[in-house]
């Protein structure tokens, strides 16, 4: 049972199901690339999308979603395999047809009731995914694990958990977008898949000839497990982006992004907020010392921009190589930040014949990574959901300096 301050309603799933391809797909082993297998992306990505009642009331999503599904696993058959695990730890797909993971669930309550606001959705948000404590969901379990949550006024929730080692949220962006298609009837996707991924995969003498500090490994990296951790929501509508913009020089050479201000922003809060040593180092994939934490928005800017820059073809190379040579260490997690602008792919767009959603995106953070994702506040507005994730401490302090960078409240704890 779900629960809040003033809403109790209950989800019936359904027995799980596997979905397969609708006709029969090459039975082979591919090779994930050596970025694909590193141990920081052995996790299930969440992604949820939030659709409104279907006109006319006549569509089933749940047979929709899963005859698309089927459709969709023909062309995109590695989706339907099993991922195990070779010498050295390295990653493959037993493309085996054995099918992704399917479960229809039914909600005793109307969507709106969850929709007061905006952010009011996600405390029940594991309500609406698959459980998949019995496998772990890495190695030798579905790749894809879908709930489909009706609710009695004729909404529903699509959720999604990826195992974030076969795809990233673009490659997602694709499978679902040929699912789209192949239910309007289309014959084929109109971007067909390429496996191809040899191109992030390290040379055949590896070498390392740059620092590589979101791979630095730290004393004390992990966070005090007696930790409590809080996880809230923030919306930066046109009013906040202003805010932010207000605190720039009139400097006409100087171009900063949407994603740059956020980023800039969050990144400055957090920081304050977790009270780090001043000589410690904290990260948005760059290093930088404790002056962070009392320089203008502007210095976090141009720290954001450089670290923008520095992703090119040769990096992801090099990236590869080291994984490699260090057998695939994780990313640090002290004090870095990592974050993942979802915003141009246009979720909000997706469209499986039951209109458009009401929300869609990654709606959860972990304690050092957050996504952006396109969304609207409770008065309609446009603009940019991120879910941050911090110590109970660490939490009102954030709060508190985010009040003070744009003047006005607009984070909601879940």
């Amino acid at each position: 049972m779900a629960t809040s301050k003033t809403l109790f309603f209950n989800v019936k799933r359904n027995e799980p199901q596997l979905v397969v391809a609708e006709k029969p797909t090459p039975n082979e082993i591919k090779q994930l690339s050596d970025i694909d297998d590193q141990e920081g992306l052995r996790f299930l990505l969440p992604v949820i999308f939030i659709y409104p009642p279907i006109v006319g009331g006549k569509l089933d999503p749940v047979k929709i979603i899963r005859d698309g599904l089927a459709k969709a696993l023909v062309f995109y058959h590695p989706f339907a395999g099993r991922i195990f695990e070779g010498p050295n730890r390295k990653l493959m797909v037993n493309c085996n047809n054995e099918g992704v993971m399917f479960v229809e669930a039914d909600a005793d309550v109307e969507l709106k009731r969850l929709r007061d606001g905006i952010l009011s959705i996600w405390p029940h948000v594991e309500e609406f995914m698959c459980k998949v404590e019995d496998c772990g969901g890495i190695i030798g379990c579905p790749l894809l694990f879908i709930q489909v949550t009706r609710f009695t006024c004729g909404g529903f929730i699509l959720g999604i958990k990826l195992n974030h080692t076969m795809a990233d949220i673009y490659g997602l962006m694709l499978f679902l977008n040929a699912t789209s298609e192949l239910l309007k009837s289309a014959s084929t996707p109109s971007f067909p898949p390429v496996w191809q991924r040899e191109l992030l995969s390290a040379r055949s003498s590896p070498r390392i000839t740059c620092t590589h500090y979101e791979f630095d490994e730290l004393v004390s990296d992990d966070q005090n497990p007696k930790d409590n951790f809080i996880r809230a929501s923030i919306f930066f509508g046109s009013k906040e982006i202003q805010a932010l913009r207000n605190q720039l020089p009139t400097n006409p050479i100087l171009s900063y992004s949407r994603f740059d201000l956020i980023t800039a922003c969050l990144w400055k809060c957090r920081t304050i907020a977790l009270e780090p040593n001043p000589r410690e180092l904290s990260r948005v994939s760059i290093v930088v010392t404790g002056v962070l934490c009392r320089s203008p928005l502007t210095y976090a800017l141009d720290l954001v921009q450089q670290a923008k820059a520095q992703a090119s073809q040769e990096y992801v190379k090099l990236v590869a190589d080291l994984l490699v040579i260090k057998g695939r260490p994780k990313y640090a997690t002290r004090l870095n930040y990592l974050v993942s602008d979802i915003t141009s792919f246009r979720f909000d767009k997706f469209d499986l014949g039951c209109g458009k959603p009401l929300y869609a995106g990654v709606p959860l953070a972990t304690s050092t990574i957050s996504s952006y994702s396109n969304s609207k506040n409770d008065k309609g507005e446009d603009g940019v959901f991120v879910p941050i994730c911090l110590p109970s401490l660490a939490m009102e302090k954030f709060q508190n300096e985010l009040k003070k960078m744009i003047n006005c409240g607009l984070i909601s704890k879940i």
